[in-house]
């Protein structure tokens, strides 16, 4: 059965990487719901607030405020109502320890932000048609980092 609409949340503190993020996902007419968190903070709060609809992706930066990205990771994996959220790490950090922890920790997918706009609209396109059920279907080191 096709989803009605692809809801997408980001969690990233800078406020240039949510406005590209967004506008990438109007650039590529995928038929999404993008929601946008500056913080882990905001996030967490959005995610456990009983009247949401839990996102199916979540891209998660790590280097953020209040609470980083692998602190909001290892709340989500503690809770099995997030079970069905595919989680993308979304970082500038090329770091062998954060790919590392992360995969260790249950994220889907490690994508290193892209420096231009037209290489980020096909990272986002191409996570979005991914086969999550290959993804989330236990662990996979080989597929767990993007490369474009």
């Amino acid at each position: 059965m096709q989803k009605e609409h692809l809801i997408i949340a980001l969690a990233d503190d800078d406020a240039d990487d949510r406005l590209f993020f967004k506008d990438a996902f109007e650039e590529l007419k995928v038929n999404t719901i993008v929601s946008v968190y500056c913080d882990g903070c905001e996030l967490m709060d959005y995610l456990h607030n009983p009247n949401t609809i839990l996102p199916h992706i979540l891209f998660l930066d790590l280097n953020m405020p209040k609470k980083n990205g692998f602190e909001c990771l290892l709340e989500i994996k503690k809770h099995e109502k997030f079970n069905d959220i595919a989680v993308a790490i979304y970082s500038t950090s090329s770091s062998e320890e954060d790919i590392e922890n992360t995969f260790v920790n249950g994220a889907n997918i490690y994508i290193k932000k892209p420096s231009d706009f037209e290489t980020l609209k096909k990272i986002l396109n191409e996570v979005v048609t991914l086969n999550w059920q290959y993804h989330t279907s236990g662990l996979n080191k080989e597929n767990f980092l993007m490369r474009m």
